[in-house]
């Protein structure tokens, strides 16, 4: 167990913020709630960017950048929406020495001034459907932050679609949310539940809205990442009309998506344990670290570091791409060396020794089991791809199992609150409440609705809390 991180037993809060510590991903920055990424939380982030980024490419979008500032009647536009966000908005009130005449909103999201944007470019049904993402950063101040998970300034992605009819409308909700489900899924280790936000959870001006909901290794859930379909709320609030094929004007349907720097802290929550970060091979920036051991400067030179390159080039080939690195740092002892990219949460540790030489051989050491294997230089390009799946495959088997453990069933409030008490996670049961009634339960446990899984659709029951026949099943828990 690391000295520099507390047990996550002992402490959860403060583990999490020591491993972002030992790895060096984040720090606090001058202005409360914000943060800066340092380069090894960074370098994850462009990898969560970049399979995103593909995936949005592959169904069709493009990326487009939109202004910081929005004009504060845009908001005041769509009801719902300013009385979502008003309270964490920043405001620009004073701009090269004066007031201005119309303050500005520093973005918490960008469907006002992109619905503006929208009402310009679209004219006829021939202008429809459009298809853009973009990648930005976004304000919503934020009174109790924590790094990645809550902060007031913060990266994302935000998609926004306009579309003809409400059923392409839906359609591209749900496509944008199985997009997120299986990037979350196949890259991240996150076995997420996709479902739908109920009344009091929904995005303000959402006529409904999706959710891919995640377990972390304290039981609290995280909302990963979310899709909505706006309706016409927003096309009516900006005028984003078009002539359809009858020659009649109508207003569009538009959905908004978005996942955001927060995957890292439920990367870091889901997968790393009291010796630092662990990350899944398909993301992790560095899949492979190769440390060349010998107390020997000269046979360093002429033979250790020599076969890392080579073993470096090779292994980059067979993985496809810049993510074997090689430890120079032979100023520190073996151990600190380890130890480092341990804290960092590299999937694999590569020796090479003076022994792994003679042998012809390379020590491996996977970072989720801290196992030990003895792979010869001739099968290297081979076994260790396959070793870095079988790592991808076991983190999200663990996580998939862990969230299976800790969910439950109740049949009410009672039996709800023990089981929360007593053992937290997940909780199934059967809802048809409103708003008020969510609140009230909030207030009285501390738990929210997450979702109504997909799964369960079709299962009916009666209300754990109203006790209303016919109501739907739900996943209530604590969460971030």
């Amino acid at each position: 167990m690391a000295k520099n991180i507390t047990p996550k037993e002992q402490n959860y809060s403060q583990w999490y913020l020591d491993v972002i510590r030992a790895a060096e991903m984040a720090d606090y920055a001058p202005v409360r709630g914000c943060m800066v990424i340092r380069p090894t939380g960074y370098a994850i982030w462009e990898m969560i960017q970049k399979h995103f980024d593909d995936a949005f490419k592959e169904t069709g979008h493009v990326n487009a950048s939109f202004p910081l500032l929005i004009p504060q009647s845009f908001l005041s536009k769509e009801a719902e929406h300013v009385e979502g966000f008003a309270p964490e908005c920043a405001v620009v009130t004073h701009a090269g020495g004066e007031e201005l005449e119309e303050p500005l909103i520093v973005r918490p999201t960008s469907e006002t001034v992109i619905g503006h944007m929208y009402s310009k470019w679209v004219q006829s049904w021939r202008d429809l459907p459009i298809l853009i993402n973009q990648w930005a950063n976004v304000m919503r101040w934020e009174k109790r932050p924590r790094l990645f998970l809550r902060t007031s300034e913060f990266l994302w992605q935000e998609g926004h679609t306009a579309h003809a009819t409400k059923e392409e409308a839906v359609e591209e909700t749900l496509r944008m949310l199985e997009v997120y489900r299986r990037i979350m899924t196949e890259y991240l280790a996150l076995p997420v539940l996709e479902g739908e936000k109920t009344e009091g959870e929904r995005f303000p001006g959402a006529d409904s809205t999706y959710t891919c909901e995640a377990m972390m290794s304290d039981k609290k859930a995280l909302q990963a990442g979310t899709s909505h379909f706006l309706g016409q709320n927003f096309a009516k609030a900006f005028d984003i009309q078009f002539q359809n094929k009858d020659g009649a004007m109508e207003y569009a349907y538009t959905t908004s998506w978005g996942v955001s720097t927060r995957l890292i802290g439920a990367l870091i929550m889901t997968h790393s344990d009291n010796d630092g970060l662990v990350l899944p091979p398909r993301i992790a920036p560095v899949k492979c670290v190769i440390v060349p051991i010998s107390t020997d400067d000269a046979k360093i030179e002429s033979a250790l570091l020599p076969k890392a390159e080579e073993l470096r080039a090779q292994l980059n080939a067979a993985l496809g791409g810049r993510c074997v690195n090689i430890d120079k740092q032979f100023h520190m002892r073996p151990g600190d060396r380890f130890f480092s990219h341990l804290q960092k949460g590299v999937p694999l540790r590569i020796e090479l020794g003076e022994k792994e030489y003679a042998a012809e051989k390379l020590r491996v050491v996977r970072r989720d089991t801290g196992e030990k294997l003895d792979i010869a230089w001739s099968e290297a390009a081979s076994a260790i791809p396959a070793l870095l799946d079988e790592i991808q495959q076991n983190l999200y088997n663990r996580a998939l199992q862990f969230r299976i453990a800790n969910t439950h069933k109740a049949g009410s409030l009672e039996e709800f609150k023990k089981v929360l008490e007593e053992k937290g996670g997940f909780i199934e049961v059967f809802f048809a409440g409103s708003k008020e009634d969510e609140q009230a339960i909030k207030e009285a446990t501390g738990a929210t609705p997450r979702c109504f899984p997909f799964a369960h659709s079709e299962e009916r029951g009666k209300c754990f809390y109203t006790g209303k026949e016919n109501a739907r099943k739900a996943i209530f828990a604590k969460s971030y």
